[in-house]
């Protein structure tokens, strides 16, 4: 570690430099021996650090959204290419060019700040060693040897010896317990945050070897961290714990503010300001009005998260319009509600069993329906014949005789014509 530190001994001068104003700060106001003063110079090292690195990280969260929302086409080219190692990486590049990705920006937050870390545990070692570094001089040095953090020494180490512990005026007890509590919350700090950005941001309908990698990393980060944090000084612990807080509440203001579209953060986003239209009736912010604007020109492309919002306006009696604003609409109520008119149904298909017991059905309808009708008519004739006395005239055949009428009689259906019978003619024989 002292080895990749003096690489970086160029920049311990401006280091060394921003620590010392700090701590002319924090000197008046606790103490310049204090340990309160020296571990205040380092947080706001490192505060200003990241302040300056925000383009950084606002870019390496850009690309790392492009780089999820890559995977699928990244994926079909390694298997449209498999055989052609310089065929797959040519296309590789192409896309990236085409999208405009960096596979490298989202470590290039890590990148820069390297130089700034290794240069203060530099300047820490030094002073351990009780050597002037930068702009540091003797009296400094004297002032940050007697500087401790709940009774640890800003440049011991959790593998010092007890010799090198008592020579900064501390106990190892002291000093294994604080480097120990320090290191576990480096550790779970790391991974809360990478776990945040996997459980909250991430697109979870596209199942991609990338969101594999990341839960991976979210693992071994922490543990890389433990490993290489027991030969860290006190002081560069408390550098690395408030880089890592601050990256983790940087990152949770960014995924509540501009989330991945298709995550959960999108869908707790999308709520909220369903909620604050609601109330309000409008969208007030002019970010607001770009995330509804955007999701409005997708159209039938939008996610789920998306299309729960679009219902929910409905409901509210709101419909989103294409320039970001809402406007009330009874048209919305009534579709969300499904009040509107109900739309033509086309008639189901039928089998062919269904179809053939169907026209049986019908027939046997038809045929009852003839029978009734017949009955009616006799009935009817019956009515208005008139009414005869026992001696009848002799009765003349009709046409076609009995024959006929038999024949008619069948035709008409199984069932003969009722009513009152004509007495036989006396002539008649028997």
């Amino acid at each position: 570690m002292d080895t990749i530190a003096s690489l970086f001994s160029f920049i311990t001068w401006p280091v060394s430099w921003v620590i010392v104003q700090f701590h002319k700060l924090y000197g008046a106001i606790f103490g310049p021996d204090t340990g309160w003063a020296w571990g205040l110079s380092i947080v706001s090292l490192v505060v200003l650090i990241r302040i300056c690195l925000i383009p950084l990280f606002v870019k390496q969260i850009k690309s790392t959204r492009n780089m999820q929302a890559l995977q699928p086409k990244m994926k079909a080219i390694q298997e449209r290419y498999k055989s052609d190692k310089q065929r797959q990486s040519e296309e590789m590049m192409k896309l990236y060019k085409e999208t405009g990705t960096n596979p490298l920006s989202s470590c290039l937050p890590i990148l820069a700040q390297s130089p700034f870390f290794f240069a203060l545990y530099h300047v820490l070692s030094n002073i351990a060693s009780g050597k002037v570094i930068g702009v540091i001089d003797q009296p400094l040095l004297e002032s940050a040897r007697k500087a401790h953090i709940f009774g640890a020494p800003l440049a011991s180490k959790f593998t010092d010896s007890a010799a090198e512990v008592a020579a900064l005026d501390a106990s190892l007890t002291s000093v294994r317990i604080v480097t120990a509590v320090m290191i576990i919350m480096m550790s779970a700090s790391q991974f809360f945050t990478q776990r945040q950005l996997m459980m909250k941001n991430v697109d979870l309908s596209v199942k991609t070897p990338y969101m594999q990698q990341q839960k991976m990393l979210m693992y071994i980060f922490p543990v890389i961290f433990a490993v290489m944090g027991i030969n860290f000084p006190v002081g560069v612990l408390v550098y690395w714990l408030t880089t890592n807080v601050w990256t983790m509440g940087q990152q949770m203001y960014v995924i509540n503010q501009n989330p991945t579209p298709g995550s959960k953060a999108q869908d707790s986003y999308l709520q909220r300001l369903l909620k604050s239209v609601t109330q309000h009736g409008e969208i007030r912010s002019r970010r607001h009005k770009a995330v509804v604007k955007a999701i409005v020109a997708k159209g039938s492309d939008r996610n789920e998260n998306e299309r729960r919002f679009i219902g929910g306006l409905a409901k509210a009696g709101f419909a989103a319009q294409a320039d970001g604003t809402v406007v009330k609409s009874d048209a919305a109520v009534a579709e969300a509600e499904g009040t509107a008119a109900p739309k033509r149904q086309q008639p189901k298909r039928q089998s062919k069993a269904q179809r053939q017991s169907g026209g049986h059905q019908a027939k046997s309808d038809d045929e009852t329906v003839e029978e009734t009708a017949e009955e009616s008519a006799g009935e009817a004739a019956q009515d208005t014949e008139p009414k005869t006395s026992l001696e009848k005239k002799p009765e003349t055949p009709a046409k076609g005789g009995p024959q006929g009428g038999r024949s008619r009689a069948n035709s008409g259906g199984s069932r003969q014509r009722k009513g009152q019978q004509r007495p036989k003619h006396p002539s008649s024989k028997k």
